[in-house]
């Protein structure tokens, strides 16, 4: 029956699939620092303590895309997505109920962590291969909810949370409910196209060095793994998730610290996601035609530049929100940019596995990132160490930008 469905599927509704899957991922993860606020003024808890739960979602996200990956390669997308998003929706609801610490730990960090990196993974790996005229264009659709999410989260939780009537707990509950329902829509967009299948007309371009294609080479799991090429993008993700994760979670608190309102600070997130989301298409455009390699060495660059900004942004609405929006266009074309450049150097069979242990870099700067970010605060009283920490952090991946080459074609 599901071979029937692949073969008449309209290429587009993977596409509708990834973004909505993304969308998911977008509202649990990139709107965490609205949470801060609320968290200090009922349990007193540290920027750190606050920044934990984050932390160990993003790790488990991260590296849960591992496993999504492997599974999604070999059961589908579309199994692995139904249960991803009946355990990231119970995980996060729970998370409306919790008295201490390690309540919230377990149940955002764990329970809604894993459940979303099984969300997240399969559309990334499964749009491009009905588009392979359009890998980046069609990636950029795949990811680009997780902007749209955070552009809908920072508003309507922080809107909830200041509702006399309401507060932070239903943001959970509501909002968990509404991941569930979506996530289960986009299991059903996503399917692995018929083997063999193409466009009508289309034939394999010939690839330059500059587009990090490797032509005739498609690598196996174990082969990709083995080249220097897969640990110095490894590194480059690794780096650049750990400035935009630390950001990220803690943006609306440096806001808020530097004397802005809630809903100033709000603002900011928003203007990171309105960028984080519109370059996810845009740049897949930029690469299709220049190259991801140059891509990667442009954002990353800027990037450095915008970190180092960032504290002296904060008391000012329009500086904050201009900062915010250059350092989410820069975060948000990784998640186009990187799984992009995977399907280049190492092909479309092992995908689903190359970029799932890939995107694991995520999960460790998700880790890292706002955990570092909140002792640094917790310990200078400012978030000047945090972002200049993130700025150095990101100038790596500006040099691995410099030095990466494809791999050898040994085909």
């Amino acid at each position: 029956m599901e071979k029937k469905v692949m073969n008449i599927m309209p290429r587009w509704v993977p596409l509708l699939g990834g973004v909505l899957g993304s969308t998911v991922c977008g509202l649990l993860l990139y709107a965490w620092s609205v949470f801060i606020k609320p968290f200090t003024t009922e349990f007193g808890w540290s920027r750190a303590d606050i920044a934990m739960a984050f932390s160990i979602c993003a790790l488990v996200f991260g590296l849960t895309t591992f496993i999504a990956g492997k599974m999604s390669d070999k059961y589908g997308p579309r199994i692995v997505v139904i249960f991803g998003s009946i355990i990231l929706s119970a995980g996060f609801i729970l998370s409306g109920f919790i008295q201490d610490k390690w309540q919230l730990y377990l149940s955002y960090g764990l329970i809604s962590g894993f459940g979303g990196g099984l969300v997240y993974l399969p559309p990334i790996a499964t749009a491009p291969k009905w588009w392979p005229d359009r890998k980046a264009l069609a990636t950029g659709f795949a990811v680009v909810g997780l902007g749209i999410g955070s552009f809908i989260m920072a508003p309507l939780a922080t809107y909830i949370i200041t509702d006399p009537e309401l507060g932070w707990r239903y943001v959970f509950i509501y909002v968990g409910i509404a991941m569930g329902i979506m996530g289960m829509i986009a299991a059903f967009c996503l399917a692995v196209p018929p083997a063999e299948w193409k466009p009508a007309g289309w034939s394999p371009a010939i690839a330059t060095a500059n587009s990090m294609a490797t032509p005739g080479r498609d690598y196996l799991f174990g082969e990709a793994i083995r080249t220097k090429q897969f640990w110095l993008l490894y590194l480059s993700y690794f780096c650049g998730c750990f400035a935009g994760l630390m950001v990220i979670s803690h943006i609306a608190g440096h806001g808020t610290d530097a004397g802005l309102a809630p809903m100033q600070a709000a603002a900011a997130v928003s203007t990171l996601a309105i960028t984080n989301a519109a370059v996810r298409i845009l740049i897949g455009l930029v690469a299709d035609r220049v190259g991801t390699k140059l891509s990667l060495l442009i954002v990353f660059s800027l990037q450095v530049i915008a970190m180092a900004l960032l504290y002296p942004a904060g008391p000012s609405v329009v500086f904050l929100g201009i900062i915010a929006g250059i350092i989410g266009w820069n975060y948000g074309a990784m998640f186009t940019l990187f799984p992009t450049a995977c399907l280049q150097y190492y092909g479309p069979t092992a995908q689903g596995a190359n970029y799932g242990l890939l995107f694991t870099a995520f999960g460790l700067a998700g880790f890292a990132g706002p955990l570092v970010g909140g002792l640094l605060k917790d310990i200078t009283g400012t978030y000047y160490a945090p972002f200049i920490a993130g700025a150095i952090v990101v100038s790596l991946s500006v040099l691995v930008s410099i030095i990466l080459k494809p791999p050898l074609n040994k085909a």
